[in-house]
């Protein structure tokens, strides 16, 4: 439940544990479906769709099923990634379906929320692809999980010296 006067996380705004699990369920089902995507995934685990509901949720501020149980850690996550040699066209395949099946499981669709949302995959889709052309994990293991929040941008870094 949402206090008032509280910004909740996206985790609670979403619907919680529940609602991801059954949006990764629902869109995974739509990827095996899918020309384009299905080779990628053929060979998923049975446990895959719980494993991306419950990244998606700690790094939504929900908790740390991902991290702390038997699942793994942003590190193992980045690895899944490796040698898949992902493109453009997967990526925006992939952020589609995401996005339709969303829209079928009723998830908020408020600007503040779907903005959130579309940034999250936005930046996580093209580290996706950036990554699934090495064959090492760019990562330390001990990297911290991602943090995602409502956010607003501030613009890209630019150094004192480029002025």
């Amino acid at each position: 439940m949402i206090e008032k006067n509280t910004v909740p996380t996206l985790y609670d705004w979403a619907g919680g544990k529940e609602i991801l699990e059954k949006l990764t369920e629902l869109f995974y089902k739509k990827v095996l479906m899918d020309d384009l995507l299905y080779p990628v995934f053929k060979n998923m685990s049975v446990d895959h769709t719980i494993h991306v509901a419950h990244f998606i949720a700690e790094v939504f501020g929900g908790p740390k099923l991902y991290s702390e149980g038997d699942e793994g850690s942003h590190y193992k996550m980045i690895s899944h990634h490796l040698g898949k040699m992902l493109d453009e066209s997967k990526r925006q395949r992939w952020i589609k379906l995401l996005l339709e099946s969303c829209d079928e499981i009723n998830m908020p669709d408020d600007p503040e929320f779907r903005s959130a949302l579309v940034a999250y995959l936005e930046w996580g889709s093209r580290i996706a692809v950036i990554n699934s052309g090495k064959t090492n994990n760019p990562l330390n293991e001990t990297e911290p999980m991602p943090a995602w929040g409502w956010g607003i941008p501030g613009g890209p870094y630019i150094s004192n010296q480029d002025s």
